[in-house]
């Protein structure tokens, strides 16, 4: 046990003695701070550490902090010119730092490094007032006043140069404040303030407006919910009626069914006396329609027999006669035809006889003649007629003839 404690001591020892030694060559950076070792030759000459720690080189290199904590500033421009002539002043408020980044870190290690937070706010004060006058030199007092925000932004962005140039950089800027000697900025928000006088009576109107609107809401739901309940009350009233009616329906229906049995009784008691009835309508209908028609009939099948006996016994009689011509036609031998012809064109010349006009003969000779009687024109003519019933006569014309 004694060993051990003895041990414990030793090392303890041991590294307070390291402490002691190394303690100066360690250099640790804080979250909100940069630190600055410089003594090596060559490059920029010094290098940063952004936190955590490093070892320093014994006799050759030296440290510093730059702090990057904010910088709060209070801003007052007093008599600054705007671009009308009117001079105004203008409190603010800004918060500034030094910048950790490349390369705006290396130019506030340049014009910086050494100096203390006043200095610096001092520094970033008058910065940030000269830029206000310039920005308020090229902006009227109307436009200044209508929009602080804006203002503000073109500010920020007016500074941002020049601050970066001292390797510092704004955070916000604020405007709190905007006066001028002349009562120029009051006269400018007159008007807004009749605006707003107006814009509050006018919510004030709708408001009213609104609450009328509402009770007339609460009044005609409080109406409705009357009508509601009197339409139920009627709906109701209009089923009891509805069924009382149907009640007094089924009495009728029973009633009238009653009297529909009543007449249907009495109808199927009348039921043979009806069919006796038709049965008679029938024997009358029968005697005074049916059998007359009847007759009719059987007297004009009975013509028509008739009337079909002599078409017959005609057509017996033409065959009959037919048959006899064909008989006497196969009797006659072979100048039958030549008769049957002659015998059927005499109708035929006696047509072409009258479609023929009268002819004027010249000459008329007579050839091939075999007959012993002589060979006269009028024999001729009349041997012609008697041949084919054409009086040829008739149409030769003397030469002492008239006409």
């Amino acid at each position: 046990m004694n060993s051990l404690l003895l041990l414990l001591g030793l090392a303890g020892g041991g590294l307070l003695g390291l402490r002691a030694a190394f303690g100066p060559l360690l250099a640790v950076c804080q979250p909100n701070q940069v630190l600055v070792i410089y003594g090596l030759p060559g490059g920029r000459g010094y290098r940063l550490l952004h936190g955590g720690s490093t070892l320093l080189l014994p006799w050759i290199e030296q440290i510093e902090a730059i702090d990057l904590s904010n910088i709060n500033l209070s801003l007052e421009v007093r008599d600054a010119l705007s671009a009308s002539g009117i001079r105004l002043s203008i409190d603010a408020v800004a918060n500034v730092k030094i910048a950790s980044h490349e390369p705006l870190i290396h130019a506030a290690v340049e014009r910086l490094l050494g100096r203390s937070t006043v200095e610096v706010s001092e520094l970033a004060r008058l910065t940030l007032e000269s830029n206000l006058r310039g920005v308020l030199a090229t902006l009227s007092p109307e436009q200044t006043n209508a929009d602080t925000e804006a203002f503000g932004q073109a500010l920020m962005e007016e500074a941002r140069d020049d601050l970066a140039k001292l390797g510092l950089e704004l955070d916000s800027l604020q405007i709190t404040a905007l006066r001028d000697n002349v009562n120029y900025l009051d006269a400018l928000g007159r008007p807004q303030q009749v605006s707003l006088l107006r814009q509050s009576r006018i919510a004030e109107a709708e408001a009213r407006a609104q609450a009328r609107i509402e009770a007339e809401d609460q009044r005609r739901i409080t109406h409705l919910a009357r009508l509601q309940r009197d339409e139920a009350i009627a709906k109701a009233e209009a089923e009891r009626r509805i069924q009382e009616a149907a009640s007094r329906q089924e009495a009728m229906v029973a009633e009238s069914l009653a009297i529909i049995a009543g007449e249907l009784s009495r109808a199927e008691a009348e039921l043979p006396l009806q069919q006796a009835r038709i049965e008679s309508r029938s024997l009358q209908l029968q005697a005074d329609l049916v059998a007359p028609a009847e007759a009719a009939c059987e007297q004009a099948r009975a013509e028509a027999r008739a009337n079909a006996a002599g078409i017959r016994a005609d057509g017996e009689a033409q065959a009959e006669a037919l048959r006899a011509l064909r008989e006497s036609l196969l009797a006659a031998g072979p100048d039958a035809s030549r008769i049957y012809l002659m015998h059927r064109l005499q109708p035929l010349l006696a047509t072409l006889r009258q479609a023929v006009p009268s002819l004027e003969v010249e000459e008329l000779r007579l050839v091939g003649d075999r007959s012993d009687s002589p060979a006269t024109l009028p024999a001729l003519l009349a041997r012609l007629q008697a041949a084919t019933d054409l009086d040829l006569g008739r149409w030769l014309k003397s030469p002492h003839s008239p006409g």
